[in-house]
């Protein structure tokens, strides 16, 4: 591994950094969440239209930029500093990677061009389960469906407008990230009944008779959520039924939480910066607190925890485009950075750092939200260290003392 950035991911991170310094402030950022849609539309045209960020790890016969996942992973960083409320994570970074892997050649013509100009959004309505982030559902992690409580159903003679054969879904599942306001979602549902369930995806159009939307009270505002209900909904099959539907979600959760990672990264590093800054600031006994030791103690153990994780997530950033899956670690290590990271910020902010007047909050819920959706972080590591088969004894020579 190089651990150096290239020419073109360098100018990618400035070019994003300097935008979303202009475009993306606290105040701005607090507007958008409350509108209907959950971000600023403005601000999300001039990410697609100036920078193809929601095309930049797709192929260019698409629309794309034709760069790697690492790259948009990267960026992942700069939006994670700011805490952009965008939909780039629930389009380019969960949906548009699963068209690609497992749609048809028809459904990526159709749909990727789209999401690259950023005139489609997307969205994933599947549980964090079915990303395998946190291992299978079984063992001492069982509970709930790979596939939440949506079920699929052939129709004879009845496709997704209720002619000339394929799909009906009816269920509901929670915690869709930008489910209300996304214009296609990609639902992971059961097919088969329960004895011989296997989970397949479907495409539904955001206006589909009998789906209901409704957008979620989220602990993390820059992250809307929704609840879909489908009530005999027609639907597409994203693919062919021979598709791997739990297979293709388990690569892209690897994807998801290395982009996951660095946002959490990006976030840490920015709150760690605020609160240098005001350390050094803020006067007690007559002299800054930033100039006694036990502050000074407490800041560098985050800095270096904060660089840690970023190792971590620039080396998973790499790896999901070389074959190796490491991002739930990674993933495990950014979120416990960037909750100490934003519990420092608080106590060292005083009185002001708990209110919901200032910033700090917001990194405390980013790093809270995102454990809640995609961890915890116990269970991550918990998972990596099954899969590398670290506390397995047989076939190991005994050793005796």
């Amino acid at each position: 591994m190089d651990a150096g950035f290239t020419t073109e991911q360098e100018e990618i991170r400035r070019t994003l950094r300097e935008l979303l310094h202009k475009r993306c402030g606290a105040q701005e950022a607090r507007a958008a969440v409350d509108r209907p849609q959950g971000y600023d539309a403005g601000l999300w045209a001039t990410l697609s239209e100036q920078l193809g960020l929601p095309g930049l790890a797709l192929p260019e016969r698409y629309g794309g930029a034709g760069c790697s996942a690492t790259e948009l992973a990267l960026a992942g960083e700069e939006t994670g500093r700011v805490l952009a409320p965008s939909p780039l994570l629930a389009t380019a970074v969960l949906a548009a990677p699963l068209v690609l892997a497992t749609g048809t050649e028809a459904q990526r013509a159709e749909l990727l061009p789209r999401i690259a100009d950023g005139t489609l959004t997307a969205a994933l309505a599947a549980p964090a389960a079915g990303l395998a982030l946190t291992g299978d559902n079984g063992g001492d992690w069982a509970g709930g469906g790979r596939a939440g409580g949506v079920q699929a159903r052939r129709v004879q003679g009845g496709g997704a407008d209720g002619e000339g054969g394929g799909w009906r879904l009816y269920g509901e599942i929670e915690h869709v990230l930008d489910g209300h306001s996304a214009g296609t979602l990609l639902v992971a549902a059961h097919t088969g009944g329960f004895a011989r369930s296997r989970t397949l995806v479907f495409l539904v159009p955001g206006d589909a008779d009998g789906l209901v939307r409704v957008r979620q009270t989220a602990l993390d505002a820059t992250r809307p959520l929704a609840r879909l209900q489908l009530r005999n909904v027609g639907a597409e099959l994203l693919g062919d039924e021979s598709a791997d539907g739990l297979g293709a979600l388990a690569r892209l959760g690897d994807f998801a939480a290395a982009f996951l990672a660095c946002e959490a990264v990006g976030a840490a590093d920015r709150v760690l910066e605020r609160t240098v800054e005001y350390v050094k600031q803020r006067e007690q006994f007559g002299r800054a607190i930033g100039s006694f030791q036990a502050v000074k103690h407490r800041l560098a153990d985050v800095y270096v925890q904060v660089q840690a994780a970023r190792s971590a997530a620039y080396y998973a950033a790499w790896a999901t485009v070389h074959g190796e899956r490491v991002g739930g670690l990674a993933l495990a290590q950014g979120l416990e950075a960037l909750r100490a990271a934003a519990g420092e910020a608080i106590q060292l902010h005083g009185g002001i750092g708990f209110t919901w007047e200032h910033d700090v909050q917001l990194y405390f819920k980013r790093a809270a939200g995102d454990e809640l959706l995609f961890g915890p972080v116990h269970r991550l590591r918990a998972h990596a260290a099954d899969a590398a088969r670290l506390f397995e004894t047989a076939g190991r020579p005994e050793v005796t003392v």
